[in-house]
């Protein structure tokens, strides 16, 4: 549903992502729905994603700890891009992750439609 909401360019949405994100997601897709993967570069396209360039390593430092070592990238990704909200469906993070101070919030997808999309609808 959010990458639906996302497609639709509404002008009071900006979609960003991590080019770590993409390299995950198509990484996973390859391997378990390679028939897939078409859609999803044909969604990136659709979105218009702004994307943030792989972060590095010292971008990870003081982000250390407040995820698995694997999920940093996703992290520093959102702040290097500046983002108001992070988008994650990883439960098993999430609650670790909210915990800490970061420049942006930490919302499960339903959780980010709940609180943004009444907010869109009186804007548009």
């Amino acid at each position: 549903m959010t990458l639906d909401i996302l497609s639709l360019n509404l002008p009071v949405l900006t979609a960003v992502t991590g080019a770590y994100n993409i390299y995950e997601v198509e990484r996973n897709l390859a391997a378990k729905l390679p028939a897939a993967l078409s859609l999803f570069r044909s969604c990136l396209r659709t979105i218009g994603f702004e994307i943030v360039p792989l972060p590095e390593r010292k971008d990870f430092e003081p982000l250390a700890g407040l995820t698995s070592e694997k999920d940093l990238p996703v992290l520093a990704s959102a702040v290097l891009g500046k983002a108001d909200v992070l988008v994650t469906g990883d439960k098993r993070d999430l609650l670790k992750i909210r915990k800490h101070d970061l420049p942006f919030a930490v919302l499960l997808p339903a959780e980010f439609l709940d609180e943004y999309l009444p907010e869109w609808l009186k804007k548009l």
